[in-house]
This record gives C-alpha cells, sequence and structure tokens, in this order.
C-alpha cells in the first residue's frame, strides 16, 4: 500500500450538458474544465462512470460520455492533474480488462492514472445495456473477486484465478509505466466496501450525509486495525456538492438549479462560506482530502478556478 495521500483535492465533472454547446464542441468544455482545474490547483480530475445521467443531476437521456475514453482523450488534453473515476462501476467491466483499461490510461498520461472502484449501483444502467445486475450480495462478491485480480494485473503480475464470477489465466498486462496504480474505492458501506477497502485500497473515497462522517472514518480505523493495517496507510476524502459565486445571493440563486434532495446536503455561498462549512463539518471530522462538483454551474469559466483556489487552502 502507498503511505502519501493519493487526492487531496479532486475535481468531479459530473455532466455534459452544456446549454448552446453543439455536440462537436462538449468535448472542448470538458478539457476546459479539467485545464481550470488543474490550474486551480486542483490534483486530481475525475469523471463519473455510468451511460446515463443519474437521477438528482438530470434525466437518463442527457448527454453521457464513455468514462475511460474520455479520459484517455484528457490525458493528452492535461499534464499535472491525476486522472480517474468516482468510481467505475465495477459490473460493467471484466475485470481483467478494466485492469487493461486503467493501465493504457496510465501509460497514455505518464503515470497520472488512479482506479477508482465500487461495486455498481444503477439498476436502469444494467437493465437498458444487458448487464446483470442481480443482488446487493451479487455485486459485492463481484467486486471482491475483481480487486483479487485487478490488484495482482496493475503489479505487473499473472494472475490465475477460479472464482464464482470471474476467471482469469495467466492474465499479462503489458505495458506499465509504473510498479502499480492506486486504488481507490468509493461509497460509504462500514461492514463490505470499508472491508474490502482495508483489503485492497490505498485510497477511500467516503459518501454519506455529513453528519456520518465522524462515524465513518472511526469505522473504517476499525477496519484497517482488525487486519493489523495501519489505518493512517488508507487516507480519505468526502465528496461534497459545491455552490459557490462571488456573493452570496448568486449562491442562492445557483442552487435553484438543483433539485430539492441536492440542495439539502450542497454547500452554498461565497468562497469564505463554503470553506468554513467544509472545514468544521467535513475536515475537523478527520477526513484527509475533498473531491467536489459543480453541478449548477454546467460549466461557466471561472467557476472552478474559484473554488479550486478556495478549497485547496484547505487541503494544503
Amino acid at each position: 500500500m502507498e503511505d502519501a495521500v493519493t487526492i487531496r483535492l479532486g475535481y468531479q465533472i459530473p455532466n455534459f450538458t452544456y446549454p448552446g454547446v453543439p455536440v462537436e464542441e462538449l468535448f472542448d468544455t470538458v478539457i476546459a474544465q479539467a485545464r481550470e482545474a488543474e490550474g486551480a490547483g486542483v490534483d486530481t480530475v475525475l469523471l463519473m462512470d455510468h451511460f446515463y445521467q443519474l437521477p438528482g443531476i438530470g434525466t437518463p437521456d442527457n448527454p453521457m460520455l464513455e468514462a475511460y475514453t474520455a479520459l484517455g482523450a484528457l490525458a493528452t488534453a492535461t499534464t499535472k492533474a491525476q486522472l480517474g473515476t468516482l468510481v467505475t462501476g465495477n459490473t460493467y467491466r471484466h475485470p481483467a480488462v478494466l485492469a487493461k483499461t486503467v493501465t493504457t490510461l496510465d501509460v497514455a498520461s505518464k503515470g497520472r492514472a488512479i482506479l477508482g472502484i465500487g461495486a455498481g449501483w444503477y439498476e436502469l444502467e444494467h437493465d437498458d445495456f444487458g448487464i446483470e445486475f442481480g443482488s446487493f450480495t451479487d455485486r459485492f462478491e463481484k467486486l471482491e473477486e475483481s480487486l483479487t485480480i485487478i490488484t495482482g494485473m496493475l503489479k505487473g503480475e499473472q494472475p490465475t484465478f477460479e472464482g464464482k464470477w470471474y476467471t482469469s489465466r495467466n492474465a499479462m498486462n503489458n505495458p506499465r509505466i509504473r510498479p502499480t496504480i492506486p486504488i481507490m474505492l468509493g461509497g460509504s458501506g462500514e461492514q463490505k466496501t470499508f472491508r474490502l477497502a482495508a483489503r485492497f485500497a490505498d485510497h477511500m473515497n467516503i459518501i454519506c450525509a455529513r453528519e456520518d462522517i465522524a462515524r465513518k472514518i472511526a469505522v473504517l480505523k476499525q477496519r484497517c486495525e482488525e487486519i493489523d493495517r495501519d489505518p493512517a496507510t488508507l487516507p480519505t476524502t468526502w465528496h461534497a456538492t459545491v455552490v459557490m459565486a462571488e456573493s452570496e445571493g448568486e449562491a442562492k440563486e445557483l442552487l435553484l438549479r438543483l433539485p430539492e434532495a441536492r440542495q439539502a446536503v450542497a454547500f452554498v455561498g461565497t468562497p469564505d462560506q463554503v470553506t468554513e462549512q467544509i472545514q468544521r463539518d467535513v475536515l475537523d471530522q478527520g477526513v484527509d482530502g475533498l473531491t467536489f462538483n459543480l453541478i449548477p454551474n454546467g460549466y461557466v469559466p471561472g467557476a472552478v478556478t474559484m473554488a479550486g483556489e478556495a478549497l485547496k487552502r484547505l487541503v494544503a
């Protein structure tokens, strides 16, 4: 396991709906966001791994780019930021194929890939694409088997594995540019996700209500200690929706673009107001870093810079 914090400040691009932007210019807007984030001091740029837009952000038919194709293109358009997903749906790809895919991203980006991964949850995508969804237990069994195969392949081993869900036979993974690639698990499950993170992950991105953060951190430490892992070797981030503007009034107007359920959990206000909230409610609860999105902004040039420069002061 790596003993350095994998992510201190990550910017997630949560949608590809940009009013007035034709499809042929859509990816130019994605590149502009990634470059702006990089310039503002954000250390990691993240995409969602979905085929449809998520409830609470838009409708399923809204534009949604395939994550790893888009990340490969961003590898040539950025120079410093780590690149990954928040997070890859394990069920969408065979683990050996996923290991090959993220390793190719690592080569293309000259060593900037992170493998964010979770069990998968969006049933509609599975049904429409003909991918088996299965039960909650099924999906976590699959995730554990996948991680067993993937961790070996990322290290250049040739794993042979016969599981309930997946098999591999001397699976090779060349070329590689680093001894391994950091693995980030995303989620909040104390029994399954946190146990897998303690065993396999270099980083844990916690997704939960802010009032639950301190308890989640305590449980994650406990899961590490149960297998004699130093909790300090499993750094954490927490994922926040940020609504930030120069004035509180402007921020409240932006907030109205969010569905009510997301309005209730967003951090809203001026840069100073938002950073104060996040310091108190997130970082003071024991989290090491932050991932954030700016859903209501769509993409307005300067918005990512404002948020990135404000938030990086918290995690410097």
